[in-house]
This record gives C-alpha cells, sequence and structure tokens, in this order.
C-alpha cells in the first residue's frame, strides 16, 4: 500500500548534537544482560498491536514528506486506507475478542473523534494505547523542541478528554518520523515507553535528559504492512509469526522474551486474509506459560523488575577492561 513517500530534496532539520552516534541505547549483548522472569513464568510476553489511524485525504503540505505517494489528494490509496476503520477493524475485533486477547492500539489520537464508535470499542476492551502521532498524514520532522513538547502535551490532553485514559507508550506518526529530541521530550511528558526503535527482542533501557524511559520490541518483520506489500500472503504471514514464536519461545526458558504482532486493518482485515490472524492468535494461545499483555502491562513489569539490574549491568560492561 503506497502510503507516503519522501521528497528528493527536503529541507535540513535541526542538528544540535555533536557526536556521530546516538546517545539514547547503550550496547549490551542479550547474553550479558540478567535474565527476565515475567510473571507466572511465562517465557514470552505477547503483546498485539492493531493499528487505528486516521489518513486524511488532503493532508497540509510537508516539507519532508509526502503524504501520499502517487499525488495528494490520491483517492484510491485514500480508500483503501478508509477500508480499515469502516470494515476491517470490526472484523479483527471479533476474531481478538474470541482469543480474549489484551491488545495495544496503536494509535492516531484523532481517529478517536473521527471514528467515535471506535473509540468506545477500545474503552470498553480497556485497550492500552500507544500513541502513534494525531494523524498518520501529518509528521513530526521539522518542529523545535517547544513545538514538539506542546504536541505531545496536546495528544494526551485528547485522550483523557475523549477515553479517560493515559496513554503510556509513544511512537511517531507515519513512518515512526521524529527528531532529535523525541526520547528526550517523550520521557518528560510521563511516557514509559517508546516503540520506534525496532532494535531488540527485550524491553531496554534509553538514557534520556529527565525520567525513565524504555525501548519496547516494536516489528518490522512481525507486522503485515511490509509482509504483504511484498512477495508475501496470508499462508506465509502464519509461517513466519510460527517461526518467529517458536525461537522466542525456545529462548524464553532461559530468559523472558517479548514478541510483538503489529497489524492493520486495512491490510490483514481484508475478506481474505482475516482468518491467518485468527490462526496465528490460535497457535500462540495453544501454548503454556505465555503472557499476552498490553504495552503498559510489560513496561510497568519491566520497570518494576529488570530495569535497575540492566542499568547496573551495563555500568559494570562499561568499565571492564
Amino acid at each position: 500500500m503506497l502510503q507516503y513517500s519522501y521528497r528528493p530534496r527536503f529541507p535540513q532539520t535541526a542538528r544540535t548534537r555533536v557526536t556521530s552516534d546516538q546517545s539514547w541505547i547503550d550496547y549490551l549483548p542479550i547474553t550479558e544482560r540478567p535474565p527476565i522472569k515475567w510473571p507466572n513464568k511465562a517465557r514470552v510476553a505477547v503483546w498485539v498491536c492493531p493499528n487505528i489511524l486516521y489518513y486524511e485525504l488532503t493532508p497540509p503540505d510537508d516539507p519532508w514528506i509526502n503524504a501520499w505517494a502517487r499525488m495528494t489528494p490520491d483517492v484510491m490509496m485514500y480508500g483503501r486506507q478508509e477500508f480499515g476503520p469502516r470494515v476491517g477493524f470490526w472484523r479483527l475485533l471479533e476474531i481478538f475478542d474470541k482469543h480474549a486477547i489484551p491488545c495495544t492500539a496503536t494509535l492516531n489520537v484523532a481517529a478517536l473523534r473521527r471514528y467515535p464508535e471506535i473509540c468506545d470499542a477500545i474503552v470498553a476492551r480497556k485497550w492500552d494505547l500507544l500513541g502513534h502521532g494525531q494523524f498518520n498524514t501529518r509528521f513530526i520532522c521539522g518542529l523545535s523542541e517547544a513545538e514538539e513538547r506542546a504536541y505531545y502535551q496536546e495528544l494526551l490532553r485528547d485522550v483523557r478528554e475523549l477515553t479517560g485514559l493515559t496513554m503510556s507508550g509513544m511512537g511517531g506518526p507515519g513512518p515512526q518520523a521524529g527528531t532529535e529530541n523525541t526520547p528526550d521530550l517523550v520521557a518528560e511528558a510521563g511516557f514509559s515507553y517508546f516503540g520506534d526503535f525496532f532494535h531488540d527482542d527485550q524491553p531496554f533501557p534509553i538514557r534520556v535528559r529527565s525520567g525513565k524511559l524504555i525501548s519496547m520490541p516494536y516489528p518490522v518483520e512481525m507486522n503485515d504492512v511490509p509482509i504483504f506489500s511484498t512477495a508475501f500472503e496470508g499462508e506465509q504471514f502464519v509461517t513466519m509469526v510460527r517461526r518467529q514464536f517458536d525461537r522466542l519461545y525456545l529462548e524464553g526458558a532461559t530468559s523472558g522474551a517479548t514478541m510483538c504482532l503489529a497489524v492493520h486493518p486495512a491490510v490483514i482485515g481484508q475478506a481474505q486474509r482475516a482468518r491467518y490472524l485468527d490462526e496465528a492468535l490460535a497457535y500462540m494461545k495453544s501454548f503454556p506459560d505465555v503472557w499476552f499483555a498490553t504495552g503498559r502491562q510489560i513496561a510497568d513489569h519491566y520497570m518494576a523488575h529488570c530495569y535497575d539490574a540492566v542499568i547496573d549491568r551495563l555500568a559494570a560492561w562499561e568499565q571492564a577492561p
């Protein structure tokens, strides 16, 4: 699905950091970390993230990213995305309810107001919320620090107003748009986890200016958009999910692993694909010692029982000769 494209000549973004490497995530091999123990001796913590998105037909112009890859307005691609809240979401909701899956909505906050019935369904099921920006057609690449700080406050305020809930996780809108200030500002706003680094099979501390923040494993691989946008279809999707789960379940006997399944109602919610999500969830549910949890539950447990031990291990690792 052609969702966006990068402009060939875009403006310079702010660059105040003087080092060439990032300073948020330290290197610590997974083999050197203290073992993670999930509740009830679970081997794998599984969190399932249906994306609840709002694509505008004619969004404001952005100098860094085209909201649509072909043209604006792009009626065909807009229609494909609009299928998600109109049909696909409700098809997936039936499957989630069948398996009693506690979901974490990867959420464009404006979708709560645009689709109030979906908002009601999320609140009724006590889903967690992983912020995905305000719209999936407006990006934050050029925001100043003050503008980005206000942006997160607006998201939190809108969610509280519309749901009575507090978002615990945050990621960037659209193609994970962000700035050099994003992790620091996400932590400052009170979020406990960040979903845009794609770098690990376990949660991991992020070094920020104030507060605490962890990176949560959110997938590029176990994500229906890149899978179905290439050469694969439903049967291969189930096979990939099973292979990923099997390996993590094996490794989880030593230290708890984390598996995220990211799905989009406009994609896997198609009539010919929905059964494959059903099959993938049924497979994982057939195993003992698996914790189906929300992002907030995983983050809270990690913060309470794992975070300090990893920080201590990092300090020892860095001082080792």
